[in-house]
Formats: C-alpha cells, structure tokens, sequence
C-alpha cells in the first residue's frame, strides 16, 4: 500500500467540484494519505494553519498548496505555531490548528501544547512521524511524540494506516472542543501520508468510553438552590471555563437575580463586565483586597468553572475557612480535588447556570430569595477603600501600570489584550478594563514566556477586524519576537507593547523582597545603561514600525500613533521604571489573609473600620519563615 520515502510523486488533489460531488454522494474518492488528511482539515472547518514543513510531514504540505479553503502560515518558530493556534482558539473559541515535521520540530510544539492543555484550549496538533516501519529505531528525527505529550493532551494518535486518517481527525477535532476543551495531538507516519487511499465523508467516529457530561443532575442544582437560599455571605467565584463553555450571557443574568458578588479568576477577566457593580476584581496572589477578602470571608463559594488553583487559594488550609463550597465543573476530576464539595455538580457551565437561574428564580418566586445586603453593603465597602492602584516615579519615569491602563482606555473594550507572563501580565489583568468575554488571552496555567506574540497573532488572524495589543516584557518578547516575521509577510498587523524594566521584572521583583536585592541574573541590558537589543531597530529590520517612549507625557501621543497605523505592526519600546512592583500582592504559600496593598502594608479587618495598616517584613514570608522561590515570570 505504503510508497518509499522519496517513491513517486503523489497524485494531483482533486478538485474543489470533484469533492463536493463526492461528499454529496457519499462516495469514495481514490486519495493519497496526504491529500485525505487536507481534505478532512476542510472537512471539519479548518481555515488556517500555523506551521512549518520538513521531512517527514512534507508530503502534507503538497497537497495543502492546493486547499482553497485552507491558508497556512508560516511561523518562524514551532512554538510560535503553537502559541499562534492557541490565540486562535481562545479569540473565536475554535479549534486552533498547528502542524510540524517529527524531531525536533515536534518537540518544539510542546510547551505550546501544555500551555493549551493547563488551560483548557481546544487545539489539535498535527505532526509528522518517520515511516512505520522505522519507528522505534531512533531513525533521523526520530521522537517518541506521543509519548513525551501523553501527560499533557486529551488524547493523542499515532497514524500509521492512510485509511484512519480521515476518522481520527474527525475524533481528534471532536475531543479537542467538546467536554473540557484541550489538546489533541495526531502524529502522522510519512508511508501512511504518501500511500494510497479513498477519502469518505464523514467516517464513522468510534470513541467508546468518550462521553463527556454536559447536563447538571437536578438533585445537585437543588441542593446547590438550598445552599444559595440560605446564605449570608456568598460568593460567586468564576472561573475560565465560563468563557470556556460560552456561559457569560447566563452568568449575567444569574448574577442580576442573586445579586451576589462576584470575583474573576485571571482566566475568567471578562467572564462579567468589571464595570458592573457587584464585581469585585480577580483574586488570588495579585487579586484585588475586595475579592481576596470576600472570599476569605465568604459563608458560601458558587464555583462556576473554576479549579482552586494555588494562586487564588494562597494557603489552601487557610482558604476561605468558612464557607461551603458549591463546586461545578465539567471535568469530573476536579471536583474536590483541591477543595473538597459541599455540593459537586459535574456539567457543562453554560447548562449549570441555566439550571441554576431557573431554579433560584422558583425560589425567589416562593419567597425563599437570600438576604445579602449586608454583605453587599461591606464588599462594595472594600472596593472602595482598596481599589487596585498604583503610586506614579518620583524620578519622572514612565510607570508600567500608566502605559497599560492608557492601552486599555484609547484600545477600548472591543480591542483584544494578549499578555506574556510576569509583572505586566498582572498589571494588564489589573488596570485594562474587560468589558466582553474572549478579549483577555494569557498563558495562565502554564506562565509561559514567549507566550504574547504569537498568541496575538493567531488572535488577529482569527478576528482581523479588531485591534489586537500583544503586552510584553522585555524578557518575554526576546523569546518569540521572531514571529514579527511572520506577521508582516502575512499581513498580520498585530500592535506590541513591550514593557521594558530591562529585568525578568517579576524575579526582580521577588528578588528585592526576599533575596535583599540581591539582582542574580536579572539584568537584561534592555534600556538600563545600554540597548541590547534596540528594539525600535528591531522592529524596523523587521519591516515593522517601531516606537519609543520614555516620558510619562508621552504616552497617550505615542499610543494613538500606533492606533493609526494598520498595515503593519506596529512595536513600542515603553522604557519603564525598574522598581514598580505588582500590588496588591499575597506570596506563595502562605495564607490569603496577609494580603498586603503595599510593601509592609496590609489591611486590617479588624477595628471598626478597613484602614491599612504598617506590618513587618517578614508578613511576606511563609509560615516557617522561608519563602516560595517562584517568581512567576515562568
């Protein structure tokens, strides 16, 4: 069946109206392995393709250059197309698609495809293999990729027979985006792209033990309706997989009947508008005070797609010791994982909530309706004595968190924000204001540097029509700024600013907290004593236009600039002041209630009114005395 590597040349694709004769009469067209898998990317609705070609998945790449439903692109890095289908797919909530040769080219998708999988990104990765028949030789190029991505995709195929190919795409595509979305990986022999085949669609899916939950038990929903009646200090703590499930609409009209506070994880900025009036901000390590306390001090948690990850709970033994905990999720395995159930309801977000709505509303109809003003009444109180700010340089420096929020404000609400990780990830979760679901993409699970740029790409790509800002640090940006590349020769016109401490900012950061400002390989030499890179000269040798701003006074004239150019990316170097630090802040590991507003600042609950008050250094530190050595910028 199979042909030799460098056998004869594949037969010529059949053509648009060939294919649609066939599919409509459901007849078998004569392909090879090649051409089947193109065809079933059309199939299923792909209309891009981030990738680079080699080896063992060239023979895709032949038949690929006559899709006229599916554009490729060309990255510069595999990690940048991976990163790139998963800024498509969190933009539009789509499948994002990659591809990459065997070897090191696979390889290099990995850290996008953990990303994806921590959170919950529905993407299918599609590499190329040696022939079958070397597999397991360590042949030229030669990696186990199935193996190495096992822990970290929902499912992952090894092809070696071209008649699977059109069924396994159809599996993979299904896996990818239905239950909790994630990663699916197909690794694709080269004998098995070059041999001979029929293409029939669509094939029979066979996935036997593959049935995800999506509807909510109503045994669970009235339990949950009990809890909810009874409070007196709720919470609803919302988390990605709300805009995950396409649950925002519901989560709205939810909160409008209860009028309980919300707070919004970093995945779930959106997930409610923060100009409504009982959202409290995000919690966790750099959460608002509002929303970290409300949920320390909260009698009930209604968790709607969340995971009680360590960065929101602080402590876990210290979180939230009061409340019960309503916990709904779609994926059965992380429900009581970190934070055993009061009440454990597996189902998709968007069914919950509907349920949820439906029937508190009986209740409220029956005079059971909870009583919550009180509560209400002192949440709001701490928003507004602890809104999340920040202190201008003294020394007529550019501070970060000025640069982001006049993004933000001159971008507006229906511009997308794409986030790298560390210092200016937070202060992009914390002073652009998210007013629609999908407008805030960030490597959140994972933390990965090199993540913005890319991932911007693919969101422009998926949504040409908005304004997609890639906020960078200095350190993140130098890890996958190659794909400017790839954005100007493909029309992409993403707008980059990077923020430029000339640090890795958030070790710094820890670094001047906890180390005695002991600065151990920090120092980037961006903008401090010296220009390495110069990164309008970057830009530029990029074909892209570059910027600079160096004076607070200069900010808003230097963002509407970039605002006016839209036929090719735009980079703004934003030399910052080195020493801002991400407040409020809670470090790892130890509990949420020593949350500090500023450095040796903490509110204090307990007088008769919030007010900050001095405590010593050492509130930073954990519970023994030493301290969690992640700074985050990973």
């Amino acid at each position: 069946m199979s042909q030799a590597s460098g056998g004869a040349a594949p037969a010529a694709a059949p053509s648009p109206a060939d294919i649609a004769h066939h599919s409509k009469a459901r007849t078998p067209v004569e392909v090879t392995g090649a051409q089947s898998l193109v065809l079933a990317l059309e199939a299923v609705g792909v209309d891009t393709v981030f990738g680079i070609p080699g080896g063992a998945i060239l023979p895709a790449y032949d038949p690929l250059l006559d899709s006229v439903k599916v554009r490729h692109i060309l990255v510069r890095h595999e990690q940048g197309a991976g990163h790139a289908a998963e800024g498509y797919a969190s933009a539009t909530g789509k499948v994002g698609v990659c591809m990459a040769t065997s070897g090191p080219g696979a390889t290099n998708l990995v850290t996008a495809i953990s990303d994806a999988y921590m959170d919950s990104v529905p993407m299918v990765a599609i590499t190329g293999q040696v022939a079958s028949a070397s597999i397991g030789s360590d042949a030229f190029q030669e990696a186990d990729i199935r193996g190495i991505t096992f822990p970290i995709t929902k499912h992952n195929y090894l092809v070696t027979n071209a008649a699977d190919i059109p069924r396994v795409i159809a599996e993979a595509f299904h896996i990818a985006s239905t239950g909790r979305p994630g990663p699916v990986l197909v690794d694709i022999a080269k004998d098995a792209l070059q041999a001979r085949t029929t293409f029939l669609w669509p094939p029979a899916i066979d996935l036997p033990g593959y049935h995800p939950v999506t509807r909510p038990h109503h045994k669970q929903i009235r339990e949950a309706a009990r809890y909810i009646a009874r409070a007196k200090r709720p919470v609803l703590y919302v988390g990605g997989g709300v805009i995950r499930a396409h649950a925002t609409e519901e989560l709205a009209r939810f909160v409008e009947l209860t009028q309980i506070p919300v707070v919004t994880t970093l995945m779930a900025r959106g997930a409610l508008p923060d100009s409504h009036p009982l959202h409290l901000g995000m919690p966790g390590m750099h959460g608002s005070v509002a929303a970290v306390t409300a949920l320390q001090k909260a009698d009930l948690l209604i968790t709607l797609g969340a995971r009680f990850d360590d960065r929101v709970t602080g402590q876990l033994s210290t979180f939230a010791p009061e409340a019960k905990v309503i916990h709904a999720d779609i994926d059965p395995a992380e429900i009581s994982k970190n934070r055993t159930a009061d009440v454990p309801i597996v189902g998709d977000c968007k069914a919950v909530i509907t349920d949820l709505v439906e029937e508190v509303d009986r209740d409220i109809d029956a005079g059971n309706a909870g009583d919550y003003a009180a509560w209400r009444k002192l949440t709001m109180g701490w928003k507004a004595t602890f809104p999340v700010g920040y202190t201008e340089a003294t020394d007529g420096s550019v501070a970060p968190q000025a640069v982001i929020e006049a993004i933000g404000r001159i971008a507006g609400p229906e511009a997308t924000y794409v986030a790298g990780v560390g210092q200016h990830q937070m202060w992009a979760a914390q002073f652009v204001s998210y007013e629609r679901p999908m407008s805030w993409l960030n490597s959140g699970g994972a933390g990965t540097m090199g993540y913005a740029v890319p991932a911007a790409m693919g969101a422009k790509v998926a949504e040409p029509q908005r304004v997609v800002w890639a906020i960078d640090g200095d350190g993140c940006f130098q890890m996958t700024n190659q794909e400017l590349a790839t954005c100007v020769i493909n029309d992409i016109p993403i707008k980059v600013a990077i923020i430029n401490n000339s640090s890795l900012g958030m070790v710094r950061q820890w670094q001047s907290l906890f180390y005695n400002e002991r600065y151990s390989n920090t120092d980037l030499h961006t903008s401090v004593g010296s220009r390495i890179p110069d990164f309008v000269k970057l830009a530029e040798a990029y074909g892209c236009v570059g910027l600079r701003c160096e004076r607070p006074e200069d900010i808003d004239a230097t963002i509407e600039k970039a605002m006016e150019i839209n036929d090719v990316p735009v980079v703004i170097d934003f030399v910052v002041h080195r020493d801002a630090m991400v407040w409020p802040m809670v470090a790892a590991g130890v509990s949420n209630d020593l949350i500090q507003v500023a450095k040796d600042t903490a509110p204090q609950w307990d007088r008769g009114e919030s007010e900050a008050i001095e405590q010593p250094e050492d509130v930073l530190t954990g519970p023994t005395g030493r301290t969690d050595t992640d700074g985050g910028d990973r």
